[in-house]
């Protein structure tokens, strides 16, 4: 009589196959998703220097455009965290006014990861009144002049 099913060897055959599809697609999968995240804080960002320009538009100056009036810190014109990807409670960027220039002139924007996401060791995303951008890609806590850009 034939016996119908699989044979140890070919579900070990199997198994093997499965792992080695694991271990090639799941660190591909997780940096699709941090490129992804990455990029809804590069748009988020953008969202907010929008709403700072309306609020130098206002203001005649980009002082004030934190909450309670600050200078820096977390916007008041805008959600303080990524709205384009996520709720806040699942948030994995926090944007802020990092730094303000003399007399409210110039403005440097932050999206920062946020930690325990996926983001965690990312590094920060900067956006510039000026327009330059930059990523700390090495996560130091410092920009290299190799990483005034996003996509570095």
């Amino acid at each position: 009589m034939k016996q119908q099913g699989f044979s140890l060897i070919e579900l070990m055959v199997a198994v093997a196959i499965v792992g080695i599809l694991v271990v090639i697609a799941v660190p591909s999968y997780q940096d699709h998703v941090r490129s992804a995240n990455r990029a809804a804080a590069q748009a988020d960002l953008m969202a907010l220097a929008a709403a700072m320009e309306q609020h130098k538009s206002v203001n005649y100056s980009y002082a004030g455009a934190a909450e309670g009036g600050g200078d820096t810190g977390t916007p008041a014109v805008f959600k303080g965290y990524s709205p384009s990807a996520e709720n806040v409670a699942n948030k994995v960027y926090d944007l802020s006014i990092d730094t303000m220039g003399a007399n409210g002139i110039s403005y440097r924007l932050r999206a920062a990861p946020v930690a325990g996401s996926v983001q965690q060791n990312n590094g920060s995303l900067y956006l510039f009144s000026d327009g330059r951008k930059a990523w700390d890609k090495d996560n130091n806590g410092a920009i290299g002049a190799d990483e005034y850009c996003w996509k570095c």
